[in-house]
């Protein structure tokens, strides 16, 4: 009966963490001007997206692995192929792997769009509201497929940095979790079980 009862419970919790955004506190801190300039200039950039492989076979290649993995979360094909290719140039133009993004992207928000957080966070990649403010301009939507990922993508390259290029260190501070490994090994392990390539 324990058993059964512990099991059911286990269940609820993830029904409960499956249906909602995950995100964590993000914490909100000042930025040096080089930095905050720096990232106003990433979030501004407004080249259209496109894939960057070597060729155009390679680009097409992983353009339909790709989106086979992803169809039934993403059912409708033209807009799951032009979400994946924002995903890969956001992704490359970031220095960032789109496939870790994509697992990410899993773990955050469950490829939902319009997915908000119990703090707040928004979008594809639940990003906090304060990040506007702090690097954009305030017509910025973070339910829109371009900006969520361009300031996500450009949020956790600056963690990067802060964190010399650990991943895990970096992860931990886009989540709010820094120190936890609970988040970045979700993040990871969505990455290398559903979108390696």
């Amino acid at each position: 009966m324990l058993k059964h009862n512990l099991i059911g419970l286990i269940c609820t919790v993830i029904l409960v963490f499956s249906a909602h955004a995950i995100a964590g506190r993000q914490s909100e801190q000042p930025l040096s001007n080089s930095v905050k300039a720096m990232m106003q200039r990433s979030i501004s950039d407004s080249a259209a997206p496109k894939l960057i492989f070597d060729n155009e076979a390679e680009g097409r290649n992983w353009l339909e692995d790709m989106s086979r993995r992803l169809q039934k979360r993403m059912p409708d094909q033209t807009m799951r192929e032009d979400f994946l290719r924002t995903v890969h140039y956001e992704a490359t133009r970031a220095g960032l792997d789109p496939q870790m993004i994509l697992g990410l992207i899993q773990v955050e928000s469950g490829f939902k769009k319009y997915a908000v957080s119990s703090v707040g966070a928004r979008g594809f990649m639940q990003v906090m509201p304060f990040w506007v403010n702090s690097i954009g301009a305030s017509d910025h939507d973070l339910f829109h497929l371009r900006l969520s990922l361009r300031y996500g993508c450009t949020i956790l390259r600056h963690y990067l940095d802060i964190e010399k290029g650990d991943l895990f260190r970096a992860l931990g501070r886009y989540n709010g979790s820094l120190g936890q490994a609970q988040y970045p090994n979700m993040v990871v392990g969505a990455w290398h079980k559903n979108w390696s390539y």
